[in-house]
This record gives structure tokens, sequence and C-alpha cells, in this order.
């Protein structure tokens, strides 16, 4: 049986909160989250590039919703999203997080500005591994306090990359 990624999240947070507390205390908050989101961002976007080789088609072609739709039922998993489809096509998807546990699980720690660093932040870096004509964008998350978190990704100029 695999783990989780919300099990996992919450397996890193052990070491990963102390540690950034300790970067940030050291270095000074911006200089430590600079640091860190270069870190894990260059961690998140190998994953991203390995991810859509896996989903590309044989024509080299990946269609952007089913792959980032089955991308993030794994982020899903264990009841830990609740989310509704907005628009799902070859060169889009768009979805509404509606409930989150690693917000809630970030928020029970007292610390959902380092569960953002940590985890919201993730999704760009991933997104970006996609490839050079894939755009999320996402105006806010219910990890800072928004009632929903909004993403939506687009293939710019609607062909494979």
């Amino acid at each position: 049986m695999t783990v989780s990624v919300i099990e996992q999240a919450k397996i890193q947070a052990q070491v990963l909160v102390p540690l950034v507390k300790a970067l940030q205390a050291e270095l000074g908050e911006a200089r430590a989250n600079v640091l860190v989101r270069k870190a894990l961002g260059d961690l998140y976007r190998r994953f991203g590039e390995e991810f859509w080789k896996a989903k590309n088609t044989a024509n080299n072609e990946a269609d952007l919703g089913k792959a980032v739709s089955s991308a993030f039922r794994t982020y899903a998993r264990d009841d830990a999203l609740a989310y509704d489809v907005i628009e799902q096509t070859a060169d889009a998807f768009a979805f509404d997080v509606t409930r989150c546990a690693y917000a809630e699980f970030y928020k029970a720690l007292g610390e959902p500005e380092l569960g953002f660093l940590l985890i919201c932040t993730a999704d760009f870096a991933t997104a970006e591994g996609f490839g050079p004509d894939i755009r999320l964008t996402r105006t806010q998350t219910i990890m800072q306090g928004a009632d929903h978190c909004d993403f939506r990704y687009r293939r710019d100029g609607g062909g494979a990359q």
C-alpha cells in the first residue's frame, strides 16, 4: 500500500517546519523563503516534467485536462481535497478546491504561512514542468484564508509542446 500525498505531507512537515523556522531565524524570513522556494521548486518542476512525459500519448500530445485531472486525483486521495471541476478539455483543466486537508493540517499546526510555502507554491513549479506552453493561474487559496482555491490550467496556443 502506498502512502497518500496528504500523509506524506504530514510526515514531511515534522522535519520541514522546524527546518524552515530555523532558516528563517538565521537568515531572515524573506531570504529563507526564497531559498526554500528555489530548492522545492526545482524538485517539483522535475516531478512535473516526469509526470508530463509519462502522460504523453503516442503522437507526443498530452491531453491537458486528462493529465491534470489524473494528477489532481492523486493529491485528493484519502479525502484530502474536495473540488468542483469547472472545465475539462484537451487544452484546459479548471477547478475550484472547496475543502483542503492540507490547509486544515497546517492551520492546526498554527503555521498556514509555512503551509502555503511548502504546499501551495509547489503547484506553480509542477505546472512549469509540464512545459512552456502550459499556464497555471490561481488567485486565491484556502491556505491563505479564502473560501476556495481557484486553479486554472491552460495550454497556450492550443497545441502540444
